[in-house]
């Protein structure tokens, strides 16, 4: 659909232009720190899946906006960001938009389309231009910008910032950035942590592990033996990722990462224990920092949703997180059953099909060919 560019008196009022991807624009913010439903119920499937969005363009409710605080935090060290002009307050606002913009249009007096809710970046190109005007014009075109209701300013490359730039963004409580990355390797760098930080996120109450190279959650009611079945697991060579409570990220290719709650990162309570600190007792490489999850494992007690658990494997349910459905498997708890050497069967036996090689539709293969050849 085609819009007509109109000319705008003032940058404040000038149109935009969205230019996100519709995988970007559930940035972090208003995620609630609550945790994923009981209710959220599996949904059986009869396709075998890989982990996908269930709606990729559908708005999420559990992201919102990056502040500029948070970005100059993340990216101080990352990024060699130095907060060089504006006042403190200004750390407050809002990139509504995690992407940068060159503003050399915007500098040059053209404010059509401009995108005001994007960090905006000065690299060498929009420093000569604005260095070879005359210093009224100069501070003419750096004052509009900082009157467009911008949520910063980044000089990249080392460049000194102009010597009205600090009245300019004081006066509009605009924070200014200088880093001595060059343009290019900044742009990357930070697209990517713009890109982290606005992935919707949610908590889950789950253990989640790496086992056999799958990440794999490990979900169910307190008590039932998520700790006891994850330690098990650890002794038998796979990783823990997160202990009871697992924070999981939608990165933009619907891809869900899940990690540890840091203050709680490493540490496992096992009921009768307490609590114990995993790389201490099993080395370094019991443990990961973050895991793509390919598969969850929910456990119930036997006498609960006994009549429609699978007994073959032709049917799959999968889990709904932030909008992508994750192949599930619903295992039944009771008394003697070996839950680790379960838990380690399932993931392998989901690589296993990944790969092609499904069991089930062998065994009905082989049972037809059987009572073909003797005649029945």
């Amino acid at each position: 659909m085609s819009r007509t560019p109109a000319k705008a008196e003032h940058p404040a009022s000038a149109k935009m232009e969205d230019g996100r991807s519709s995988r970007l624009e559930a940035p972090r913010g208003s995620a609630p720190d609550g945790l994923c439903p009981d209710a959220d119920e599996a949904t059986p499937t009869t396709a075998t899946p890989a982990a996908m969005p269930a709606s990729p363009g559908a708005p999420d409710s559990s992201a919102g906006a990056v502040s500029v605080g948070t970005f100059f935090e993340r990216g101080r060290e990352r990024l060699g960001l130095s907060l060089v002009a504006g006042d403190g307050g200004g750390l407050a606002r809002v990139i509504e938009e995690p992407v940068l913009y060159r503003c050399g249009l915007a500098l040059s007096g053209f404010y059509d389309f401009f995108a005001s809710k994007r960090i905006q970046l000065i690299g060498r190109a929009e420093y000569a231009f604005l260095e070879a005007r005359p210093e009224p014009q100069r501070i003419a075109a750096l004052q509009r910008l900082f009157q467009a209701t911008i949520p910063c300013v980044v000089f990249s490359s080392g460049l000194p910032t102009f010597a009205e730039t600090a009245r300019l963004a004081d006066a509009q409580h605009v924070p200014v950035f200088q880093t001595a990355m060059p343009t290019i390797r900044f742009t990357t760098q930070a697209t990517l942590l713009l890109e982290y930080l606005s992935a919707p996120r949610r908590k889950v109450h789950g253990t989640m592990l790496e086992v056999a190279g799958l990440g794999v959650l490990i979900e169910g009611p307190a008590g039932i033996g998520k700790s006891e079945t994850a330690l098990g697991l650890i002794k038998r060579g796979h990783a823990l990722v997160a202990d009871d409570l697992t924070e999981f990220r939608r990165d933009a290719d619907g891809v869900l990462h899940g990690a540890a709650v840091a203050v709680t990162r490493h540490y496992m309570e096992i009921r009768g224990i307490g609590i114990i600190y995993i790389p201490a007792l099993f080395g370094v490489g019991s443990v990961r920092g973050e895991k793509a999850l390919d598969l969850v494992i929910t456990l119930r007690p036997q006498t609960e949703g006994e009549h429609d658990l699978d007994r073959c494997g032709d049917h799959t349910r999968t889990r709904d997180i932030l909008g992508v459905r994750v192949p599930q498997l619903v295992i039944p708890v009771a008394p003697g059953r070996d839950l680790v050497n379960i838990a380690e069967t399932a993931a392998m036996e989901y690589k296993l099909k990944q790969s092609g090689r499904v069991a089930h539709r062998d065994l009905d293969e082989q049972i037809k060919r059987h009572h073909a050849g003797s005649g029945e």
